[in-house]
């Protein structure tokens, strides 16, 4: 290119906050990860009982993906300011709006079925996309805990 050449717009990709873990995943890695998932978030402010939720709400997620979402994933775990945050990816058939919709707790005789529940649960936000192509799991912890998430435990 010259300078007497017009530029081509170029497209601007935002850049997270601070990204933390961004990574590929399959049965094999869901134990280090968690690992990882649970260094990277002590280190960005969860503490205590915030860190296990958050870090047992993530395994829930990742070992769905490996279960029900073609055997392997993509995990993003990023912090900002107050809050930590994780998206875990699959390439699985997608989940029933039933299934979404369906926010009882299972049976604690069920086998499974706890996944979602847990992590919805266990977490201060928790956004789902999922289609033929596959399902996205967002889900969101405060570094300082929220009345809504101390009113959870609570009433347990």
């Amino acid at each position: 290119m010259t300078n007497g050449e017009p530029c081509t717009p170029r497209t601007v990709v935002p850049i997270e906050h601070a990204l933390l873990i961004a990574d590929a995943f399959d049965q094999a890695q869901v134990t280090e990860l968690r690992h990882s998932v649970t260094s990277c978030a002590r280190a960005a402010g969860l503490r205590d009982e915030r860190l296990d939720d958050f870090v047992l709400a993530i395994n829930e997620l990742i070992t769905n993906a490996v279960r029900h979402g073609g055997g392997r994933g993509w995990l993003r775990l990023w912090e900002e300011p107050g809050q930590v945050l994780c998206e875990v990816s699959d390439h699985g058939q997608g989940i029933s709006v039933q299934r979404l919709d369906d926010r009882r707790r299972p049976a604690p005789d069920t086998a499974g079925g706890w996944g979602l529940w847990l992590a919805r649960e266990l977490t201060d936000a928790m956004d789902v996309e999922t289609g033929p192509a596959g399902t996205t799991v967002r889900i969101t912890a405060a570094t300082v805990p929220t009345q809504q998430h101390i009113g959870r435990h609570r009433q347990d």
